[in-house]
This record gives structure tokens, sequence and C-alpha cells, in this order.
């Protein structure tokens, strides 16, 4: 299994940007989907996550109501929107995946249950 994000970029507090994770050598339907970032110095953390089971969302405090993820299995892809961005966004995004776990839970802890991890996008919140 491979994924690969991109779509991250600089932008002004308060904008917006939509990640994606596209998802080769097993169908999107098999794997339940989490987004995490890591800042320097910080732990890496969760900040959405759905399941392959009912696609059941997950957001932490820190992600709801400003970030929405989702997931087009035709195409292999999962998508971040992340609106109203803030300075305390800025990291590194990844997305992670695992078969085993059919809930978010693999989700919680910083990702301790995802098998498999894509190379990050850096995102950038600063005016």
């Amino acid at each position: 299994v491979q994924l690969q994000a991109s779509g991250g970029g600089s932008v002004q507090p308060g904008g917006s940007l939509r990640l994606s994770c596209v998802a080769s050598g097993v169908t999107l339907d098999r794997l339940s989907i989490g987004w995490f970032r890591q800042a320097p110095g910080k732990d890496r953390e969760e900040v959405a996550c759905i399941a392959k089971s009912d696609s059941t969302t997950y957001y932490p405090d820190s992600a709801k109501g400003r970030f929405t993820i989702s997931r087009d299995n035709a195409k292999n892809e999962v998508f971040l929107q992340m609106d109203s961005l803030k300075p305390e966004d800025t990291a590194v995004y990844y997305c992670a995946a695992t078969e085993f776990y059919g809930t978010v839970a693999g989700c919680y802890s910083g990702g301790y249950g995802m098998e498999y991890w894509g190379k990050g996008t850096q995102v950038t919140v600063s005016s």
C-alpha cells in the first residue's frame, strides 16, 4: 500500500486548503484513513479520521468545525478540507491508513494503529 499526499502550501490566517491523499496497491474501501500533523518540536497528532466500515468520522477539538475529511472510493482518494486556518495549524500533514481497524480507533494517539504512512505535505499559515 502506498499513500501520496498533496495540496499543501502557504495561506493567510482565515484561508482554506484542500489536501488530497491517493492510495495505491489496495482499494480504498479496505482502508480506514486518517490525517495527522506534526509541527516542529511537537508530537504527531490526529486531525481527522474516517472509518472504512461506515465512513464514520472523528475530529479532535482542534479541528472540529473547521476541517472536513471525505473519501471517494471510486478514485481511491481521500480529502481533507481545511477552512478558517490558524497559524497554529502550521505543520507537516500526513495521511495514513489501516486495514486492520474498521473504525476510527486506529487513529487515536497520533495514529498508533495506522499501518501505512505517506510522505507529508507542508502547510504554513502565516500573514
